[in-house]
């Protein structure tokens, strides 16, 4: 993958208490049902629990002992620094637990929407300027027409909607893909939000690949924060979508137990990529699923609802790829085919590109070449569908051979008679079967 120099800014680091920008009760709440819960003493241990650095932690601890809500136990910890232990008075714990009943959120203390939004603002998918070498690097294992990275280039720099149709198995996935290796640098995802007093949490393993850092040495007389710890240094995050994708999925996930919410998958994918594949697949109409997104694309914003029913808008700042089999009049009216701003049709590969890609895939897999098999193939067997040829071929007819030869306990080789043996599972011959 070709990594460019990431130019991201890093959100500053709080210095004090009002940088925050938080509700004091919220942030004061979190401090003490994140000591309850993990049964911590220490000022540094509660500062990494909650993702702030040491003084803003302790004005919150000096906070909840004014409150007495917290105590210092009167002991120093000669291992930490002689740092002075802190616990919950019996207030204090029953304080927590009215907040715990309340919302189970505790950790890492969320940063506020408006907050975010600048942010994202300085990480925006739309400041990349994606080069020719760049994209060229990150499709390299694909063999492309020149014309078709032509389309593609201005499409991934300008940040905007995709749409990617042509007929199946020939790389439409792959090359969302390069693009998303394409972009290279790194971003800052919140570990979660805050708005209007509700915590909704961003940050996904699953979805968001962190980008390891160098620890702050412990021992360290000048110890620095470098960004925002509530924030996670994270590879420009792609969710890719299939056939699953219901317009539900788009919503804020409420967890009624824990009284948080989750975000949705397009907010997980901002300043990355959200690929829609197999578009036309979905239980929902492929219209529903573009009228549903035809505000945040045209906007740069999206509207997402609380449980009460109150709106709110959030940042979209994501590179959509809609990627479908079917012809875009099949399944879009012009209004919704005018909101998506590149329309790029991918082809199957000429007789030419498809021997560059059987070549390239046969050495991959130590596979010999042999002249009289593919003499046969483009002779024989592809003029039987018309010369239409599809990237996927190659690898299943090698891999099919593959098989064969495995299974005969033969070194792997081709033949006439083993690509007509791997042919033969490649289609299934239209018959009645007669039940």
């Amino acid at each position: 993958m070709n990594m460019q120099t990431s130019t991201v800014v890093a959100p500053p680091a709080p210095r004090r208490l009002e940088d925050m920008r938080l509700p004091v009760v919220m942030m004061r709440d979190i401090i003490l049902k994140t000591l309850f819960r993990k049964n911590l003493d220490l000022v540094s241990e509660l500062a990494r629990a909650v993702c702030l650095p040491i003084p803003v932690t302790q004005e919150l601890i000096d906070m909840g002992r004014e409150q007495k809500l917290i105590e210092a136990t009167g002991t120093l910890n000669a291992n930490n620094g002689n740092e002075m232990g802190y616990q919950l008075t019996d207030n204090g714990k029953a304080r927590a637990l009215d907040a715990l009943a309340q919302s189970e959120y505790f950790g890492a203390m969320p940063v506020p929407l408006d907050v975010y939004r600048e942010q994202v603002k300085r990480q925006s998918v739309r400041n990349l300027q994606i080069t020719r070498d760049q994209l060229t690097n990150a499709m390299g294992h694909l063999v492309l027409p020149d014309s078709l990275l032509d389309h593609l280039g201005p499409a991934v720099s300008a940040g905007r909607s995709i749409l990617m149709y042509g007929p199946p198995g020939n790389g439409k996935s792959s090359i969302s893909n390069g693009i998303r290796d394409a972009l290279g640098d790194r971003v800052y995802v919140p570990r979660a939000i805050e708005y209007a007093g509700q915590v909704i949490t961003v940050y996904d393993p699953i979805v968001h690949s962190a980008a390891e850092e160098q620890a702050d040495d412990p021992n360290s007389l000048r110890r620095t924060t470098r960004h925002d710890m509530r924030y996670v240094c994270c590879e420009r995050p792609t969710v890719i979508t299939g056939g699953e994708l219901s317009l539900s999925m788009l919503d804020l996930v409420y967890n009624p137990t824990a009284r948080t919410y989750q975000a949705p998958l397009q907010l997980k994918s901002t300043g990355g990529i959200f690929i829609v594949d197999d578009l036309g697949r979905q239980a929902e109409p492929p219209q529903s699923l573009v009228n549903r997104w035809i505000v945040p694309l045209e906007e740069s914003k999206d509207i997402l609802a609380l449980q009460s029913g109150e709106k709110f808008e959030v940042p979209f700042d994501t590179l959509v790829i809609f990627s479908t089999n079917f012809h875009p009049n099949e399944i879009f009216d012009q209004a919704a085919l005018r909101r998506i701003f590149f329309k790029i049709k991918i082809d199957g590969p000429n007789q030419e590109n498809f021997l560059k890609i059987f070549a390239m895939v046969a050495r991959k897999r130590n596979m010999p070449l042999d002249e009289a098999t593919l003499v046969h193939l483009l002779k024989v067997k592809y003029p039987e569908i018309d010369n239409i040829y599809a990237n996927y071929q190659p690898i299943f007819l090698i891999d099919q051979m593959i098989a064969i030869c495995d299974f005969e306990g033969i070194p792997y080789q081709m033949s006439p008679e083993l690509i007509d043996r791997a042919w033969a599972n490649m289609f299934v011959k239209d018959e009645v079967i007669v039940k």
